[in-house]
């Protein structure tokens, strides 16, 4: 059908510029026979040519440009790979960046494709509130922003895509209540402060937790396996009674289980990463929360695609999340 319409509109051009090389003479401000056949048929070529066109996805013109938090972590990688795979398969030119968890940078990162000209800004905040400058830039420069895994405080983007933090986390902290029992101390790894999914998880952990367990300490980690490593010991430290934690991200939990070593105490995460999956198959981690970060990032980048071409995109665009445990992990490693 599309090589069809190609055909057709080769022909239709073909007949134009033969059509015009005839003259256009005209008498008495009327059209000649033959200028008005040219016309017509141009007409007619320049529809088909618009409709073959958007059938093939040659509309999309222009880059893309993509603003990661970190490429230190395994989740925003799998993202960006999702984003990569989608904008080759649409022929489409993506510019990625890697702010390396730093707000500053992420904010220059951003100044710098706005300078390249970029047609559409998908950006993934190290921190919601800090990027917001940026992004108002980048809409004042003619950028459509679409905002991903995280949002961006204060600002109205053309579309944020995302997962429900809050029921992940409200779903893998009652499978924790259930491991560890009502009223058992448990302690929280926090996310980067400032970062809406570490806010969002902070709320879903705390809308379960604070009505069926005892939260005796809840600090950050960064989203950072080092960091949750050394702020598990330190939790230990002060209280060897703990019997369960929550981990905002997996790279946390995989910290927290180094520092709890051969202790019964019962971690979950949140992201699903093949570490972590590796993890519960080997009955060391407990649970996590599988998200789809290559179907982000690729949900993104088509998203980015329908602003190019001037099409209508939905406003929030939710990404399902589920709880892995030991019992159903078999089908989550690849």
């Amino acid at each position: 059908m599309k090589l069809n319409k190609l055909f057709a509109v080769g022909m239709a051009a073909m007949m134009t510029m033969s059509m015009a090389a005839c003259g256009a003479a005209t008498v008495d401000g009327q059209k000649s026979t033959t200028q008005a056949a040219a016309e017509t048929t141009a007409a007619a070529a320049s529809e088909a040519a618009s409709e073959a066109s958007k059938e093939s996805g040659a509309a999309v013109s222009g880059s893309i440009g993509l603003s990661v938090s970190t490429l230190n972590n395994p989740f925003f990688v799998t993202l960006e790979e999702g984003a990569e795979a989608k904008a080759k398969e649409l022929g489409v030119e993506l510019v990625s960046v890697d702010a390396g968890d730093d707000s500053a940078k992420q904010a220059s990162d951003i100044e710098d494709l706005i300078s390249k000209k970029v047609s559409v800004l998908i950006v993934n905040p190290v921190d919601s509130d800090a990027v917001a400058p940026a992004v108002k830039d980048a809409i004042a420069a003619g950028i459509k922003v679409i905002a991903v895994d995280r949002v961006v405080n204060g600002v109205d983007v053309d579309c944020s895509i995302a997962s429900d933090n809050v029921a992940g986390a409200e779903s893998a902290t009652k499978f924790l209540t259930e491991l560890v029992g009502k009223d058992a101390k448990v302690a929280e790894l926090q996310g980067t402060p400032g970062a809406s999914a570490a806010i969002d998880r902070g709320t879903g952990f705390h809308n379960i937790a604070d009505k069926n367990l005892k939260v005796v300490s809840s600090q950050t980690g960064n989203f950072n396996r080092s960091e949750g490593m050394t702020v598990m010991e330190n939790m230990l430290q002060a209280d060897a009674e703990i019997k369960g934690v929550f981990a905002a991200n997996d790279e946390m939990a995989l910290g927290a289980i180094e520092a709890i070593g051969d202790k019964d105490i019962a971690v979950v995460g949140f992201d699903a990463t093949d570490d972590a999956l590796k993890s519960i198959q080997d009955g060391k981690m407990k649970a996590t929360i599988a998200q789809q970060p290559d179907l982000m990032g690729a949900t993104a980048v088509d998203t980015a695609a329908k602003l190019m071409n001037g099409e209508a995109v939905e406003k929030s665009i939710p990404v399902e999340v589920t709880l892995v445990s030991k019992d159903n992990v078999s089908s989550y490693i690849k």
